[in-house]
């Protein structure tokens, strides 16, 4: 297959399971206390470069459900294109989860103080703490199942 299309197909599943995801357990997804399983695959980009527009594509898409308004599709979109792109530069597979982590806890509470007068630092705390129940609980194990099967290939 031409690797372009690989690339662009890979990335339109990651984008679709992604909001399919987010949207099905939205009582998680969304607001100051959330947990979003889907960030589970920000640990893709360790394995793809697929993942990056995959990632931001569906996290876009599944922010227009977000009770957040148009500062969460945009604000929240950004940090996940930017902690995907810097999770695809990580080499240490142990460190993989921890962009996603760090970005949204840094970026999230923003949005969650200008949107609903949420207080910064406990916002921070929880959103980090949301992120690494999804990223090192969930994703990791993911991360490890995919590393030894050949769908992506590192």
């Amino acid at each position: 297959m031409n690797r372009n299309i690989r690339l662009l197909t890979t990335g339109a599943i990651i984008a679709a399971i992604y909001v399919v995801v987010t949207i099905a357990l939205a009582p998680l997804s969304y607001g100051p206390l959330q947990i979003r399983i889907s960030e589970a695959l920000t640990v893709l980009p360790y394995f793809t470069p697929a993942a990056i527009p995959g990632l931001f594509i569906g996290c876009i898409i599944a922010n227009f459900n977000s009770p957040l308004g148009m500062l969460d599709v945009i604000v929240g979109s950004l940090a996940t294109l930017l902690a995907a792109f810097i999770t695809w530069k990580i080499k240490d597979k142990r460190l993989v989860p921890l962009p996603s982590i760090v970005v949204n806890a840094i970026v999230v509470p923003f949005v969650l103080k200008y949107t609903l007068g949420a207080p910064y630092l406990p916002s921070m705390l929880w959103v980090a703490l949301g992120q690494a129940i999804a990223c090192y609980g969930l994703g990791y194990p993911l991360l490890l199942v995919f590393k030894n099967k050949s769908i992506f290939s590192k």
